[in-house]
Formats: C-alpha cells, structure tokens, sequence
C-alpha cells in the first residue's frame, strides 16, 4: 500500500456508496449505518491485506456484506422485543421458594410422634373422615379428633404459624405438595 492518507481519503469516499448498499441490504437507516461503521472498521484493521490496484469498492462491499450476513446469522433466532411485551410472557414465579416451604414441610412432618403422623395423613391427605380413621388406627374417636388436633397445632409451630393460618392456607399447601410429586401429603388441613 503506497500510503495511509490515499486509503483513509479513497475509504472515506466509499462511504456514501456503502450506505446506500448497507440501506438496500438492511431496510433500516440505523442498521444500515452500524454495518457501514463495522465496514469501515473492519477495513481499517485489514488495510494491509488490500492491495492497491485493485477494486477497493469491491473490497469494501464485500466486507459490508459478510458483516451483514454473519449479524444475520447471529439475530436470526433472535425475536424482536423493542417495548418488553414479549419477554413479560416468558417471566414465571420462581419454583425454588415452594418447592423449599415443601421441604421445610416434609422435614417437620417427618418430626411429629408417629401416631399424630398417621392421624394427619389419614383425615388431611387421605380425606378419610375421623370415624375412618378412628376404625383403622383401632382408637376412640375422640383419640382420633385429639391426635389430629395436637399434630395440626405442633406442626403449626414448626412452621412457625398459628393453626388458623395453616387452616386457611391448606389449599397452598395443597398446591405445593401437587407442585413437588405429589408425595401422598396433600390436604393436611382440610377437615
């Protein structure tokens, strides 16, 4: 290359021949000036590789192009989301903070005494009425009612909330129980 100043004067009389293939080939007046901006910087770095004699605006022109086909290639999979609408459809709650209430659950569950245990399983997650379950524990009914009630109201304190809020929150727990397999322990609260 004979000198610096003759390739910056003949790059900077490209640009207006550029643009209008960058426009022709983006449909966008911005796009087209990024990739007429990514041509002439991709050109300033390889100006050692033109060799002069040769068709410079060829040279350029092709650069523009496989500029603009390697962006498309990159943005082709991409969706156009200017305002955000689209991303809010993808956004979901995030699974971790019930799927840990569930395990804190499982975990003081597994503390109660066994018989308060089999008691909350059969009446909440099986559904069984007390009477039910009172025949298949082989107890009074009144042992059934009061094994029910201890084992609500000491599981209410390990998880450190009052028996009312765990009553009225059966269907939460009901739904993370359904969200985490299923594990045979759904509506503890129910009766």
């Amino acid at each position: 290359m004979s000198g610096v100043p003759d390739f910056q004067h003949s790059l900077l009389a490209a640009i207006p021949h550029l643009r209008a293939f960058a426009i022709g080939l983006c449909g966008k007046t911005d796009g087209a000036d990024d990739l007429v901006q990514e041509t002439l910087v991709r050109a300033w770095a390889n100006r050692t590789g033109f060799q002069p004699g040769t068709n410079l605006m060829a040279w350029l022109y092709t650069i523009l192009r496989n500029a603009f086909y390697t962006e498309f290639r990159k943005r082709r999979h991409e969706v156009p989301d200017t305002d955000g609408q689209f991303a809010a459809t993808l956004a979901h709650r995030p699974s971790q903070e019930s799927h840990l209430e569930f395990q804190e659950f499982r975990t003081a569950l597994a503390k109660l005494p066994d018989d308060q245990r089999e008691a909350l399983l059969l009446v909440g997650s099986s559904g069984l009425s007390y009477e039910a379950a009172a025949e298949i524990c082989d107890c009074a009914l009144g042992t059934m009612k009061s094994r029910v009630y201890r084992a609500r109201t000491r599981l209410a304190a390990m998880l450190s909330v009052s028996a009312t809020e765990l009553q009225r929150q059966g269907s939460e727990w009901d739904a993370a129980v359904d969200a985490n397999a299923g594990a045979g322990v759904s509506s503890l609260v129910d009766h």
